[in-house]
């Protein structure tokens, strides 16, 4: 059965019925409302369950795959997160107001420091713990070494997106443990930082919230009760329906983004073969999602200085980026390779132990000398986005400080810019995998830790000191 679109279609139906009973789940379970578990991670998992990796395995086989899902349906849900990611990072700036350069960096500028200190830390544990213990060891590729920033601060869609790379590296079963340590990375990102922000809360290292009681029961059920719905608005209505309709206009502004995104990844593509592949391939195998962000700031100008009417809403690009990060968490959780983490079980173990341990140490030990003010605010989101979601620091961020009383929330939005472009997602973490190949593991190490350093030291001499002006 080829990959029609009636497959095509009735895919994402499949998709929209295992998302529901996700969300089921979570609003029946208790302690998943207390762990604060995304529905589209419980959809996730569930479609694992019933896919030929775990219910196959066990012997049910509806079709010839193993589970309940057709293998149509499955090549469909794996191309999925390389599609959407590129929707997700075109919807960071489109619709959005871009402050001066100088503004962001003064609201933001610790959390920039902080946030690039524990992204370019875990290239230095990572290729570290590769050279030394999974090439010797376990025969990994040497480009294991990117997995840990891949998948913890890159977040599912990142790692979902940058299968073609794998692939294009011989590198085939990264992207299964990529997804995999991802999925590590957001669920003990929401269950240390539900815990850290009670701890902080009963220790007073929160500035704001007084008690872990003042999280609403509608929080952890993850839904807005009838009487506040009009107070949570999703978006304003920008056109007339009879000519355009609002959605419509909202998703072609991101299509035309990643389309401008796409003529720059050629546009590159073209010079490098024209000037250096023979000695270095790197943008042959750079991803799209990172030049998408670049195509939406292009567009994002050129609304806000050439067009008289704004018809951009942030409520709706919201929505749109939000529905893609839960089909794409849902698909690429659902398509995980059990059978590649099973073969690479230890490797796999030791990633998830070292990326975890080094990003809690930052956390405890290092935003605390950085950050000038609310440091627990600040430092808890960031945290949240290291361990795998960028949506996991914010609701982090809501939970310490849900009145937005501190910078943390607008400084965490501010930071994106000057993080994910580069960072988390963007060029050099799309560029890494081949940079290992084509550089070697130890001058990637040193660079990556040249460039950790040179955070830290900007964070506790520069930001740092600003705590001993302040009091």
């Amino acid at each position: 059965m080829s990959m029609s679109p009636e497959v095509i279609g009735f895919s994402l139906i499949i998709l929209g019925v295992l998302l529901i009973i996700g969300k089921w789940l979570r609003v029946s379970l208790p302690f998943l409302q207390k762990l604060f578990v995304p529905s589209s991670i419980m959809a996730g998992l569930l479609g694992l369950f019933l896919g030929p990796e775990i219910l196959g395995k066990l012997g049910v086989e509806l079709f010839d795959t193993g589970g309940l899902f057709p293998e149509s349906m499955l090549e469909v849900w794996e191309e999925l997160p390389g599609l959407l990611i590129s929707v997700i990072f075109a919807s960071f700036f489109i619709s959005k107001t871009i402050p001066s350069l100088k503004k962001m960096w003064q609201v933001s500028g610790p959390q920039i420091a902080f946030s690039h200190f524990i992204s370019w830390g875990q290239y230095v544990v990572g290729i570290s713990l590769a050279l030394f213990v999974l090439t010797p060891f376990f025969d990994l590729n040497p480009a294991a070494g990117a997995l840990l920033e891949i998948s913890f601060i890159g977040g599912h869609g990142t790692a979902a997106g940058l299968s073609g790379t794998f692939s294009s590296v011989d590198f085939e079963e990264g992207k299964d443990l990529a997804v995999g340590l991802a999925t590590v990375g957001v669920l003990t990102g929401v269950l240390f930082g539900i815990f850290l922000v009670n701890w902080g809360a009963r220790n007073g290292k929160t500035e704001i919230l007084s008690s872990p009681n003042d999280i609403s029961e509608e929080q952890l059920k993850g839904i807005i009760s009838e009487e506040n719905q009009q107070d949570e608005p999703v978006g304003q209505k920008t056109t007339r329906s009879e000519f355009i309709e609002t959605f419509t206009v909202h998703f072609a502004y991101i299509g035309v983004a990643i389309g401008i995104g796409y003529v720059l990844l050629e546009g590159l593509i073209y010079l490098e073969e024209a000037l250096w592949s023979d000695t270095l391939e790197l943008f042959t195998h750079l991803p799209l999602f990172p030049l998408a962000m670049v195509g939406a700031i292009i567009v994002q100008l050129f609304m806000s200085k050439c067009v008289k009417h704004n018809i951009l809403d942030t409520g709706i690009v919201n929505r749109i980026q939000g529905f893609s990060l839960d089909i794409l968490i849902a698909s690429a959780i659902a398509t995980l390779s059990l059978t590649v983490i099973g073969e690479y079980w230890l490797p796999f173990l030791l990633m998830s132990v070292v990326a975890i341990s080094w990003n809690m140490l930052a956390f405890f030990f290092i935003a605390p000398r950085i950050m000038p003010d609310y440091w627990f605010e600040r430092g808890v989101g960031d945290l949240g986005q290291a361990m795998g979601m960028s949506a996991a620091g914010m609701m982090l961020i809501n939970l310490a400080d849900p009145n937005a009383e501190t910078p943390a929330k607008k400084g965490f939005s501010y930071k994106q810019l000057f993080l994910d472009l580069i960072v988390g997602g963007g060029i050099v973490t799309a560029a890494s995998v081949p940079l290992i190949i084509a550089l070697g593991s130890v001058p990637t190490l040193i660079i990556a830790s040249v460039v950790m350093t040179g955070w830290l030291l900007l964070g506790l001499f520069h930001f740092g000191g600003n705590k001993k002006k302040n009091n």
